[in-house]
């Protein structure tokens, strides 16, 4: 098993809310994550996992902040994991020169260009390194793996889902960012990681990967309609009409007054848990 270095421990709702970092091979570099570990895990039996992905300018430690889910996690028996966003303190010229590039905006792929393909592997990070460090380390179920996410980790959370069928049950997403390929943060973003190559961009956008047959759980969306960012860079109605064209299932709800932050997240975090139980069941 991978070593790790605990960073932090609070007892939280009969369980433990704990920060990690570990050695990373695949990024070449420490990465930190949190695991919240219910009772039952810390009794010793393997539980279901849940993992969830933040978004621009978060680390590990937003969502289990701000959200509240702990209890939720305790109430199902799951382990909840939450990855940081990107590398950090890389020595990788301009990677702390914008918000929406660089650190904290690892946009949850491999990138292929330089200098950002040494350091940037979020793909594989989680969906391997980390995945794995997880089942071992804190008695995770593999077969009972859910993910969700929020803005940017929304789009990381489907892609991820639809780009490794079979590795998570379930899955879902707060204010995604549906199309990333016809946006300005995945334009930015894409032509940094992935180069001009537009096929490439097609790789990491959800509504892209669904229409050309990819597919993946039954998918939850939650948009608040007081969201500054609706129009402009998350496109919800790009993404019903990809469903709708392929037979993909999707559940998409509008939240009037609802915006961006972890308010909206907050408020409607439960009904995500709910989704996930339908295929992760209890610990």
């Amino acid at each position: 098993m991978a070593a790790f270095t605990t960073l932090e421990e609070h007892r939280c709702f009969g369980g433990v809310q704990s920060f990690h970092e570990h050695p990373s091979a695949t990024v070449g570099l420490p990465m930190r994550f949190g695991v919240y570990r219910p009772a039952q895990a810390l009794a010793g039996r393997r539980v279901p996992v849940l993992f969830y992905l933040a978004g621009l300018t978060c680390n590990e430690q937003t969502f289990a902040i701000k959200a509240g889910a702990q209890r939720l996690a305790a109430e199902r028996g799951w382990l909840l994991v939450t990855p940081d966003t990107s590398p950090r303190a890389t020595g990788v010229e301009g990677a702390e020169a914008d918000w929406d590039f660089g650190t904290g905006a690892g946009f949850y792929l491999d990138a292929t260009q330089p200098p950002w393909s040494t350091r940037w592997r979020m793909e594989s990070w989680i969906t391997g390194e980390l995945r794995e460090l997880v089942m071992a380390g804190f008695g995770g179920l593999p077969e009972r793996t859910g993910i969700f996410g929020h803005s940017m980790g929304g789009h990381g959370a489907l892609t991820l889902a639809l780009r490794h069928p079979g590795l998570f049950r379930s899955a879902s997403a707060f204010a995604p960012i549906c199309a990333p390929s016809e946006v300005p943060w995945g334009h930015k973003a894409f032509s940094g990681y992935l180069g001009a190559d537009r096929q490439a961009w097609a790789e990491h956008d959800a509504c892209a990967l669904i229409e050309s047959g990819r597919r993946a759980p039954p998918l939850l969306v939650d948009q608040g309609l007081a969201d500054s960012f609706l129009a402009t860079q998350l496109r919800p109605d790009r993404l019903i009409q990809a469903c709708e064209s392929t037979g993909q299932p999707l559940t998409l709800r509008r939240h009037e007054g609802y915006d961006h932050g972890y308010f909206f997240v907050a408020s409607f975090v439960a009904d995500h848990f709910a989704h996930h139980a339908a295929a992760l069941g209890a610990g």
